[in-house]
């Protein structure tokens, strides 16, 4: 597991701005947008909508990677840019709180909750800037993937009083005014039209058990945050392992009998061995023995974790402009069908 997150946290760091491939022209972009602010913490989404000429557009919700320890929207903005430019979809690009944040005192839950209270204010707000509300996707790679696929899966499991009450639920970062997260999920609030999942993490019960709360992952020491539980002190997945599988989409899927999800591209690169072909392949069989079937899956020969990510790594062998465009591509190929 050390290997793995070496590779991981050494894709991160060798990261390095470079000029976007597209005039700005072909989008305009809302930078900064303060969507929500958790205990006086400002979160923030930047909104590119094309310049089309279009009166609305569907909406994709972009979620970054970074073992929910490191990194912010910035390592998206290739992506998104390129999406903007390159299809008719605006696109948001969301920052959500890292584990180390607020003094190394935020729980998964709460990421969870932050992403889930983003795609409600989206679908408040996201007419000022020509989105169809009605149209929505949500992406994301890595912990990003497992972010925008905790929408999928956990989307109606919301309750006011969170993982403080006997069940487990989510309660949003933002709430539409005069709702309560019961409301919310009664009127299936979260419903999304889509989703483009890029090799995303799904078992954390599983990494907790694996390492993933000790001081060997070095995401903590990267994010300049003390190893910890992922929910806090004192809880751990051999005694408690109720809230590590409540965050894991692999053992939360809805039956389709009892709600179906939307159609789902899932991408991941043939050399990943963070989150490998084999893993995102176990995830999808789950959803099908739960009776989704409406799905596709990519594999980008050749290409190691994080094949996404702006900028380049010189230790993977790899950049945005050489690597990503396949990925988008196959994307935005897969979102026409859905929604052109």
């Amino acid at each position: 597991m050390n290997q793995l997150l070496a590779i991981l946290t050494l894709t991160c760091l060798a990261v390095a701005s470079c000029a976007q491939t597209v005039p700005k022209e072909k989008f305009t972009k809302a930078s900064d947008i303060v969507w929500a602010s958790p205990g006086g913490f400002n979160l923030t989404m930047d909104v590119y909508t094309p310049n089309t000429g279009k009166a609305s557009y569907p909406v994709i919700v972009m979620f970054h990677g970074g073992g929910w320890l490191i990194n912010n929207k910035s390592i998206m903005n290739e992506p998104a840019a390129y999406l903007a430019s390159n299809s008719e979809y605006v696109v948001c690009n969301v920052n959500y709180r890292l584990l180390g944040d607020q003094n190394n005192t935020v729980k998964m839950n709460e990421i969870v909750n932050d992403v889930f209270g983003a795609v409600l204010w989206v679908k408040e707000n996201i007419s000022k800037y020509k989105g169809n509300a009605g149209q929505l996707i949500v992406t994301g790679d890595s912990a990003g993937g497992h972010l925008a696929t905790m929408v999928l899966v956990q989307g109606n499991n919301l309750e006011s009083d969170g993982f403080a009450g006997n069940t487990l639920g989510f309660t949003p970062t933002y709430l539409p005014k005069g709702k309560t997260a019961e409301q919310v999920a009664k009127e299936n609030g979260l419903a999304v039209q889509a989703a483009l999942i890029s090799y995303g993490a799904f078992d954390l019960y599983g990494s907790a058990l694996g390492g993933f709360e000790k001081e060997s992952n070095i995401f903590w020491s990267i994010g300049k945050a003390k190893a910890r539980g992922l929910f806090g002190d004192g809880i751990n997945p051999s005694d408690n392992p109720a809230p590590y599988k409540q965050v894991s989409p692999l053992y939360t899927i809805p039956k389709a009998s009892e709600r179906k999800l939307p159609p789902m591209l899932f991408t991941v690169g043939s050399k990943d061995n963070l989150t490998t072909p084999a893993s995102i392949e176990a995830f999808m069989a789950k959803l099908k023995e739960a009776g989704h079937t409406n799905m596709e899956y990519w594999v980008h020969e050749g290409r190691p974790h994080a094949f996404l990510d702006s900028g380049s790594s010189q230790f993977l062998g790899t950049s945005f402009q050489k690597d990503a465009p396949p990925a988008l591509d196959k994307m935005i190929a897969f979102l026409n069908k859905v929604f052109y």
